[in-house]
C-alpha cells in the first residue's frame, strides 16, 4: 500500500532528507520519500502492517523533527 501525507513545518531540504533516510531504515517500510518542495511524505508498506508502520513513522518524525507534523 502506498499513501501520501502532508507535512506541516518541515524547515529545510536537509531536514527532509534526514527524515527520509531515517524512515527508510524502519522495519516494515518498503519505501519512503520526503519532498521538501511539496511538503509531502509518500510511504509504501505492506497492507497488513501499514497502520503499525505509520504509527512508528509518526513517532520517529517527532523525535527527529519536533516541529514537523504528519497530517492525515
Amino acid at each position: 500500500m502506498r499513501k501520501s501525507y502532508k507535512l506541516d513545518e518541515i524547515d529545510c531540504a536537509n531536514c527532509a532528507r534526514k527524515l527520509e533516510d531515517a524512515i527508510n531504515k524502519l522495519e516494515g517500510v518498503q519505501k519512503a520519500t520526503v519532498n521538501f518542495m511539496t511538503q509531502k511524505l509518500t510511504l509504501t508498506a505492506d497492507d497488513a502492517s501499514f497502520d503499525d508502520v505509520f504509527e512508528r513513522v509518526v513517532k520517529l518524525a517527532a523525535d527527529i523533527e519536533p516541529d514537523c507534523e504528519i497530517l492525515r
